[in-house]
């Protein structure tokens, strides 16, 4: 009988990993469907690239290889975008094949590597986009020798109609689409449920957990779910007066500390990053300090202020411009840099916020000091951005030393404004 109820057991566990693996898989179908249709032809005309060849080598994948619909690389490979002038892109997949190339139905032609040459010519395009990036690794998947290869199979002529495709990956990874927003939600769902968890007293024993063990338990979450990162350990670290005094170490936590978490999941092709809070009551308490408290209502205040103020159709700049100057308006002050805070009276504040989506830092327009051409960009509706913030705060229970709260949740940049995808970081988690 115990045989027989294993099988079962076996064979049930079988069918609903096969169902989940299929979900995941026509999900991502249909996300590529509509960017084929509905983003790619203007991004490639706004950035006057007629051709965009996307080259993969076994082994060797591009960056964008889960994106263009994966598939069997057994060599060289390509997929190839042309502009024909109609409303729809011409798509065809060179030298990769096999069952997820045939079921997806988004390629209008499957054929060999060899037939590049022939393929590029009889189309003959005024300008190809290659994906050769300075700035973005997720744009820069061509390889050397790869380059080198396309030169000698294209001829003289046609590599001098090379162009570096880094502002179309950009626009194409950046403008989303309503079903892959659906996913990133769900990812975020999964981030800030496990990541709540992770801060409760359900993982977190005062004076034997230590620091490591509440990353290595949402390492595990991610295992248990089949979830990627784009970050690998969770962050999770103490705060005192002196600033940062352990991440995900040895370190037990104790009654009094401050605890937080910087951290992000990756579901079907999208990757959240997102942050907690935490204090751990000493005996006797049964809230947070005041001075605690007040240094985190501080950040939901620049938080709110920084979501009301983003909208679309200007320059991450501008709109970075704009949020400082609202913060300034309501008696923040902007710090000169990453740390460096004040001893005035006020709070100080940096904001940092990028782009998310295929990675924990998206490569699209970019509110943030560390993306100095993304600043550049135009915010558009369907981009998805981390709204990330740091707010220093004194504390008189420490001797009136500035406490950082971090704050990070991820949402969707619509017609309205700033919109969030999942329940952002309500207040700081109790831990008894």
């Amino acid at each position: 009988m115990k045989k027989i109820i294993s099988l079962f057991v076996f064979l049930i566990c079988i069918q609903t990993f096969g169902q989940e693996a299929m979900r995941r898989w026509r999900k991502l179908n249909q996300v590529r469907q509509d960017k084929f249709d509905l983003v790619l032809p203007e991004v490639m005309r706004e950035n006057n690239i007629s051709m965009w060849i996307v080259t993969n080598r076994e082994g060797n994948l591009d960056p964008l290889y889960t994106d263009m619909g994966e598939g069997y690389v057994g060599g060289n490979a390509y997929y190839i975008f042309t502009d024909t002038g109609k409303v729809r892109i011409e798509r065809a997949a060179l030298g990769v094949g096999g069952y997820l190339m045939e079921e997806g139905g988004t390629y209008d032609y499957i054929g060999s590597a060899s037939e590049l040459n022939e393929y590029v010519t009889q189309r003959n395009p005024k300008t190809i986009g290659l994906n050769i990036s300075k700035n973005f690794g997720g744009a820069d998947g061509l390889t050397h020798s790869a380059y080198l290869e396309l030169n000698e199979i294209l001829g003289e002529d046609y590599a001098r109609r090379f162009v570096s495709a880094e502002k179309l990956v950009s626009d194409f990874r950046s403008r989303r689409v309503a079903s892959e927003i659906g996913i990133y939600a769900e990812a975020g769902d999964l981030s800030y449920t496990i990541a709540e968890r992770a801060f409760s007293n359900e993982v977190i024993t005062p004076g034997v957990t230590t620091l490591e063990d509440v990353a290595w338990f949402m390492k595990e979450e991610q295992f248990k779910n089949n979830l990627g990162s784009s970050f690998g350990m969770p962050s999770v670290y103490i705060t005192g007066p002196d600033g940062v005094e352990a991440t995900s170490s040895d370190r037990i936590i104790q009654r009094g500390d401050v605890l937080m978490l910087d951290w992000g999941v990756g579901l079907m092709n999208m990757f959240t990053d997102m942050k907690r809070v935490a204090y751990v009551l000493k005996e006797g308490e049964t809230e947070v300090p005041a001075g605690i408290q007040n240094a985190f209502d501080q950040g939901v205040k620049v938080r709110d202020i920084i979501k009301k103020t983003i909208k679309p159709g200007v320059t991450a700049q501008k709109a970075e411009d704009v949020v400082y100057s609202e913060l300034t308006k309501k008696g923040f002050n902007k710090m000169k840099g990453f740390n460096k805070f004040t001893d005035l009276d006020k709070t100080d504040v940096i904001i940092g916020c990028h782009s998310v989506g295929n990675w924990g830092h998206g490569i699209g327009p970019s509110i943030a000091f560390f993306n100095p051409v993304r600043l550049e960009y135009e915010l558009k509706p369907s981009n998805l951005i981390s709204i990330e913030l740091f707010a220093y705060t004194k504390v008189p229970e420490w001797g009136d030393k500035k406490l950082r709260v971090p704050l990070e949740d991820d949402a969707v940049i619509t017609e309205r404004g700033v919109e969030w995808l999942y329940p952002i970081n309500p207040k700081i988690l109790v831990i008894k």
